[in-house]
């Protein structure tokens, strides 16, 4: 893992890189380029690296409302799982969620995927919210609140 890099997104490849591990992952969830694009401008994306192979991407989205909640998701692809990326990943999206302020941190994540269910469960995460899709009703999304979130120096 010591070869792993994570960096900003920063121009179209960087963002067709984003794109392709979101719509493998969340396939109900599909983006176009442009949608991604416009993710872009609201919250900070990032791509993982293990050497020069794309292994997974991160969202923060910036702190929010009253609570300052900022939202953390980490994917990585399936081939490169269960090597500590979705950790360093995570760990990495923790970091800039407490350099933008957040006094909490949710995910987000589609119950279809156990895998990232169980990866958040085992961070601490809880169950706040579920969301039925209104175009099918199988895709149910579940907001997750990670307990005992701490902000460095309170």
């Amino acid at each position: 893992m010591s070869d792993l890099r994570i960096a900003p997104v920063d121009g179209d490849a960087m963002l067709r890189q984003w794109r392709h591990v979101h719509n493998v992952i969340v396939p109900p969830d599909e983006l176009s380029l442009d949608e991604v694009r416009e993710r872009s401008g609201r919250h900070q994306l990032r791509n993982a690296y293990a050497g020069d192979a794309l292994v997974g991407c991160s969202t923060v989205r910036p702190p929010q409302g009253e609570e300052s909640v900022a939202t953390v998701i980490a994917r990585v692809l399936p081939e490169y799982r269960r090597r500590g990326f979705g950790s360093a990943l995570y760990e990495d999206g923790l970091t800039h969620a407490r350099v933008l302020g957040a006094r909490a941190v949710r995910t987000v994540v589609l119950t279809a995927n156990g895998a990232g269910l169980r990866f958040a469960e085992r961070r601490g995460f809880v169950e706040v919210d579920r969301y039925v899709a209104p175009e099918d009703e199988n895709e149910v999304w579940l907001t997750l609140q990670l307990a005992g979130f701490e902000v460095s120096g309170t």
